[in-house]
């Protein structure tokens, strides 16, 4: 069984399960501040072959006791093949609240229509890391500066924060120094 298919499961198999509004954002970047960008599919959820669009790493908590940062270490790994441990996972102290769109609505109990994201960074030495993509999830990825990575963006949120990169990396190198 596939990292990925384990890690999906209960989902796969329990469709009627509505997700938790409570969501992650990795942004996994170089020192030079060059961002890794995945093409997301959404024929895995939606049957709409037209509608696949860039994003960062992104996901709902499984459980209403997993913590942020344990969904991030698990969505990192379970669509990059990335393990935080093995580079500097930063918790970026940042929540986002937005409205869910109305056609992703379905997937949460009824009624529900904002989502709390909770920020994080992974930032890796260079942009030849190892990236093994979840099939179901994304098709396609690429490392892209800052801006344009942040231009490419479906996500409003996603490029917010990708736009706070060099203020965050210059915090994580001063904190480094002292």
């Amino acid at each position: 069984m596939t990292p990925y298919f384990e890690a999906h499961f209960h989902s796969i198999f329990n469709p009627m399960t509505p997700k938790i509004p409570i969501s992650v954002l990795v942004i996994v970047y170089t020192p030079d501040l060059q961002v890794l960008m995945m093409k997301r599919t959404q024929k895995a959820h939606t049957g709409d072959f037209e509608k696949d669009f860039w994003q960062c790493i992104t996901g709902s908590l499984d459980t209403p006791n997993e913590s942020p940062r344990d969904a991030a270490v698990r969505e990192l790994f379970e669509e990059t093949g990335l393990i935080a441990s093995e580079h500097e996972l930063q918790d970026w102290q940042h929540t986002s609240e937005y409205e869910i769109f109305p056609q992703w609505r379905h997937r949460y109990a009824s009624g529900v229509t904002q989502n709390t994201e909770h920020w994080f960074g992974l930032l890796v030495p260079n942009t030849s890391v190892q990236i093994t993509l979840a099939p179901l999830e994304h098709t396609h990825h690429q490392w892209l500066p800052y801006r344009q990575a942040a231009d490419l963006c479906f996500s409003w949120n996603n490029a917010d924060a990708i736009r706070t990169l060099p203020e965050r990396l210059t915090m994580t190198t001063k904190d480094k120094e002292s």
